[in-house]
């Protein structure tokens, strides 16, 4: 008896001991169980000069080169904001045609941005995460945290909306989750690369205030927060400077007063001179040229200028230190989980996040959600009903394994039950014609229910990478389609499949009892859409971004201060961006900043607002008690916004400073709870280079949008500079 019970533990300390043996038999740069620092010591004091330049210039389209000696792989790259782009010829963008690079093609960002739910965000993470573990990637170019500046930004559907402490809180969920699996995550464009239009020279000029309190937060979320492996650089200038060569703010800002331990990485093609990157913080060039790799401008170049003495050594070790430290903390030298792709769990979490982001923007009378036993007939109408959307936005694009479109997703749901029939309405290729209307009316006409599937494309010049929107409007006739259609039955649905606001006509909207955001689902789109409009799913995405009347109304278009003038762009709206400018300057928006509707009911009330002692955390607690008093379960996301009552310096009329989605059964009430810092009462100011709290009265505001305020407090603050 005692041998027995002896001797589990026995071979377990012989395996300790083995695999301990094991260890100390590796070089120190392989021994995984040893510090980070120390591996990486052990392995740059091995490098020989080409070895370490091989670390800090693209090899292949998307890859930087190995060290075969030393065990050391090529690293791989891929762009992924939604999924793992199909592989490419390893010297060009042309796709390399293989049959086993199928992924899940997952919602684009800015729907995931409407789910207000970082645990969303993490469920994405991790599908990304694993599924370019599957691929062989050890970096990931993604997420995108610029910040909606124009809502004809050619990305905006890549981003997570117009504010930054949103974009901020979902980013991290997302880069937690990717890095969790052995994966580095490369948050991207490295600053002020809000256009496409001239991304690749326009010069953005910005205060001070501007870029600490609007375009650089979801960054420094990114790196203080979450521990971003890696950051792109941008293509534009920032102050003169290519931000790729930018010295201001890759040292000064990121690594310096942020302590950024990783790489930053150029966006392809975005390095122009040898000086600049070397010097300007700069360590990974990428896609400068793809025919001669030596030709980067850190390959020969800086190598001259080490031989020359025209560049310290130093500056290239830290490059180097910088990529294996990356390499090493991912476990890119050691053992990794080897990835799956498109596993139940990813296509639930996909349908999840396509489901939690569409967004009810209009529902008189109840028109929603369709019962589906009251029902004969449907006719859906619209080309994006077929279209299939995840094989665009160019570097976005994805090689799904599958994409439900909206109408087998109807289909799917009450094809069966349901007479459907269908009516392409419009061609993104030629627009509509009279002959295409007059056949959309005569099936509205025909069916109970008309449901209208329009919006824009993943393809240039609507959603996509490369090129900004000519117009607010709803392109290929559609307005004019919509108007006859809802003529031919008041019963008309609209739902809108695109990836940034679009202005609606009065002539329609005011007639149509539903409109749904559905942005681009991804694999499962279809099927989120059908599960909403017949109430599987109560309706709980908000808007990320403010959808404005017309764009005239939105702030860089009223102030004439876009596309840019002679290659410069001034941000003369400065922190009045989305909602900031809506809100302070009361223009009436279409649909306002953290809009949406659901097919229950919530209320708000006894908001508490309680002092906390400081000692380095929050200073306020806030907490507010919210019912369900409608008739189905569903969930509300609380939005907290605060208003300085009497500011030292200009603040815009509210900031979103906190968010809670919480789900309650019908009649359910429950109290949600914020922790406020001192950052959410703060404003950075230029004179004291630093973030300051007024000895100032604030409004606490709780509410269901940044329009709809629902409950109230007040929070009195101390003075003191951070």
């Amino acid at each position: 008896m005692f041998f027995k019970s002896f001797r589990a533990p026995l071979a377990s300390l012989i395996l300790s001991v083995g695999i301990a043996r094991a260890a100390a038999d590796l070089p120190a740069y392989r021994n995984p169980t040893l510090p980070v620092e120390l591996r990486v010591d052990d392995l740059l004091g091995r490098l020989t000069l080409d070895e370490k330049l091989a670390f800090v210039h693209g090899a292949s389209t998307f890859s930087t080169a190995g060290i075969p000696r030393l065990g050391i792989p090529e690293r791989w790259m891929d762009d992924g904001p939604m999924g793992v782009r199909e592989d490419v010829l390893r010297n060009s963008f042309a796709p390399a045609n293989r049959h086993d690079d199928y992924v899940m093609c997952m919602p684009v960002l800015i729907d995931l941005a409407s789910t207000w739910d970082p645990d969303a965000a993490t469920a994405f993470g991790n599908v990304i995460g694993e599924e370019a573990r599957m691929r062989g990637k050890d970096i990931m170019l993604g997420p995108g945290v610029n910040i909606m500046r124009t809502p004809l930004n050619g990305r905006n559907s890549e981003y997570f909306g117009e504010d930054p402490y949103l974009a901020g809180r979902m980013a991290v969920g997302y880069i937690r989750a990717v890095q969790s699996h052995g994966v580095a995550s490369c948050v991207k464009h490295f600053v002020g690369n809000n256009q496409e239009t001239q991304r690749g020279s326009i010069d953005v000029e910005m205060d001070e205030r501007t870029l600490h309190e609007i375009y650089l937060p979801p960054f420094h979320a990114a790196v203080r927060d979450a521990g971003v492996w890696a950051v792109m650089a941008a293509y534009n200038r920032f102050r003169g400077q290519y931000c790729s060569e930018n010295d201001a703010l890759l040292n000064g800002i990121l690594k310096k007063r942020w302590g950024f331990k990783g790489i930053v990485i150029s966006d392809w093609g975005a390095a122009h001179d040898t000086d600049g990157t070397v010097r300007g913080g700069l360590d990974v060039e990428m896609g400068t040229n793809r025919d001669n790799y030596d030709g980067f401008h850190m390959a020969r170049a800086f190598k001259e200028g080490i031989l020359s003495g025209k560049y310290p050594l130093s500056l290239l070790d830290d490059k180097v230190r910088r990529s294996l430290r990356v390499m090493i903390a991912t476990g890119v030298l050691d053992t990794r989980e080897p990835g799956s792709i498109c596993t139940p769990a990813h296509r639930a979490a996909a349908l999840r996040v396509a489901e939690e982001g569409i967004v009810l923007l209009k529902n008189t009378n109840n028109a929603l959600p369709l019962d589906p036993s009251k029902l004969r007939s449907i006719a859906v109408i619209g080309e994006n009903a077929t279209r299939l959307q995840a094989y665009g936005g160019d570097s976005a694009r994805i090689k799904a394994l599958y994409e439900v479109t909206p109408l087998e997703g109807l289909l799917h749901r009450v094809g069966s039950r349901l007479n459907i029939i269908t009516s392409p309405g419009y061609s993104s290729a030629a627009g509509t014609t009279p002959a295409m209307i007059a056949q959309a009316v005569a099936a509205a006409k025909a069916a109970d229910v008309a449901i209208v599937v329009g919006g824009l494309i993943r393809e240039r010049p609507y959603d996509c990478e490369g090129a900004d929107r000519t117009s607010l409007d709803l392109p290929w006739g559609q307005n004019q389609l919509i108007s006859a259609v809802v003529a031919a039955n008041p019963r008309t649905i609209v739902v809108l499949v695109s990836g940034s606001p679009v202005a609606m006509d009065q002539a329609w909207l005011s007639r149509v009892p539903a409109v749904l955001e559905a942005w681009y689902g991804g694999s499962e789109a279809g099927n989120a859409i059908a599960h909403v409009l017949f109430g599987d799913v109560n309706p709980s995405g908000k808007l990320p971004c403010t959808f404005p009347i017309r764009l005239s109304d939105s702030p860089a278009h009223a102030l004439g201060a876009y596309p840019g003038k002679n290659g410069v762009e001034h941000y003369d709206e400065g922190l009045l961006v989305g909602y900031r400018w809506f809100d302070t300057k009361k223009i009436q928006p279409l649909f306002p900043f953290g809009f949406g509707l659901s097919y229950t009911t919530f209320a708000y009330s006894n908001l508490r607002v309680e002092r906390l002692s400081e000692a380095g955390g929050p200073v306020a607690r806030v907490s507010v008690d919210i019912e369900n008093t409608g008739e189905r379960d569903g969930a509300e996301v609380a939005e907290l916004y605060v208003h300085e009552e009497h500011p030292r310096l200009f603040r815009p009329e509210k900031e979103l400073k906190g968010f809670q989605r919480v789900f309650l059964k019908r009649a359910e009430k429950r109290t949600v709870t914020f922790l406020l810092d001192r950052r959410a009462f703060s404003y950075y100011d230029p004179a004291a280079a630093g973030w300051v709290m007024d000895p100032a009265r604030f409004d606490i505001l709780v509410g269901a949008s940044s329009r709809d305020i629902r409950a109230s407090g007040i929070f009195d603050a101390e003075p003191r500079k951070e």
